[in-house]
């Protein structure tokens, strides 16, 4: 190999690592610059939220070890072979995507079911479908997740900080999910038509023993994030037990998404105490924190925006409702949004800007929509 040659692979993989963390390295840069202006100190501790990292880790790890045995994508299978036309297997498949964001996370939703769903377009001869079905998984994904508080990592997070109580957290989120419902289901009937379709049976197995135990694993990360056993104790038990089991899975987590989460930490902690950002973003959120936050996700995506927002306001309600319904809309809204983009480009080359277009179309009707329903509420509520 030349040395040409050689530069460009290095420059090609720099490219590829760049474009897969795009949203890590801009929390990154924020960061240094605002530790530019507020120089590192004692308050730099008190930034981190430690016992949300410490949940979204244990979840991520353990839904990986899941995924490690087709654990999802075996559920969603046998779920989706019992349908025999193109409707009601685009509406099974949107809705795993949303049962699933609420139980694993909106990220680890998609990348475990869209290529399910691309598995039974294209075996069925029904690739038609699959920009609405991709983007209506994504959509599912983002609002799915908004009615737990592990099911988007904003809600973990919010949940943690404001120590919001659960029944409570679930109460406020309640309406924009059962409206979400009904428009996810909406748009399947119309956009997708009761065409029959056969799909291969295929044969794979669980394997019981570690079924039960991961199982187990995720039953532990539920209640740590519920408050009912202290954070450290899965911080302990469930990196011991995959390495012994499955190292692979820890190998597997996105430590990415919790580097983000560490210098967005940063970024909002500094942001915080420069008295100018301060006094603008207090000012604004007090006008309106719903469509602030809504319009916030916009631009710096709905992980960043919590974690921005929720130190200039004491409105959990608004904060919490703002960032979720905000995470459809742009591309950039949401990281979930990015990996469908990402996905479906990769299994058809070329329609990129088709797909952003009808991608477009979808989200900002469901972000209009959904803005309007909680505005109305808010306000005579």
């Amino acid at each position: 190999m030349t040395a040409k040659e050689r530069f460009n692979l290095v420059m090609s993989k720099i490219w590829a690592f760049v474009k897969q963390n795009i949203v890590m390295l801009i929390a990154l840069l924020a960061a240094i610059v605002t530790s530019c202006i507020v120089p590192p100190d004692k308050e730099y501790i008190g930034y981190f939220d430690f016992k949300t990292l410490t949940c979204l880790f244990c979840v991520l790890a353990v839904v990986c070890a899941l995924k490690n045995i087709k654990f999802f994508y075996i559920l969603a299978l046998k779920i989706v072979q019992v349908f025999k036309n193109a409707r009601i297997s685009v509406l099974a498949l949107v809705y795993i995507t949303f049962i699933g964001s609420m139980l694993i996370a909106n990220d680890m939703a998609l990348l475990t079911f869209l290529p399910l769903g691309y598995l039974v377009l294209t075996t069925t001869g029904k690739r038609k479908y699959m920009a609405v079905t991709f983007i209506l998984q994504n959509i599912a994904a983002n609002l799915g997740g908004m009615l737990t508080p592990f099911g988007n990592p904003q809600n973990l997070y919010l949940y943690t900080k404001f120590e919001i109580p659960t029944l409570e957290f679930m109460s406020i989120m309640a309406p924009p999910f059962l409206l979400s419902i009904l428009l996810i289901t909406l748009c399947c009937i119309i956009f997708v038509k009761p065409e029959p379709l056969e799909l291969q049976k295929e044969e794979v197995k669980l394997d019981p023993k570690r079924t039960v135990l991961y199982l187990i694993l995720f039953a532990l990360s539920i209640i740590i994030v519920f408050r009912v056993m202290p954070y450290w104790i899965g911080l302990i038990i469930i990196p011991v037990v995959l390495l012994i089991v499955d190292r692979k899975a820890l190998l597997m987590v996105d430590y990415s998404l919790l580097l983000t989460f560490v210098f967005f930490f940063i970024f909002a902690g500094n942001m915080a105490r420069i008295d100018a950002v301060r006094n603008v973003f207090s000012g604004l959120l007090e006008k309106n924190t719903l469509l602030v936050s809504v319009f916030s996700c916009q631009i710096i995506s709905n992980v960043p925006s919590a974690i921005l927002l929720s130190q200039f306001t004491g409105n959990y309600r608004d904060l919490l409702v703002g960032v979720n319904i905000g995470g459809v809309g742009t591309l950039i809204s949401s990281l979930a949004s990015l990996i469908t983009f990402r996905e479906y480009v990769k299994l058809n080359p070329g329609k990129g800007k088709f797909y952003v277009l009808v991608f477009s179309l979808f989200n900002f009707a469901f972000l209009f929509i959904l803005t309007g329903f909680m505005s109305l509420l808010n306000y005579f509520v």
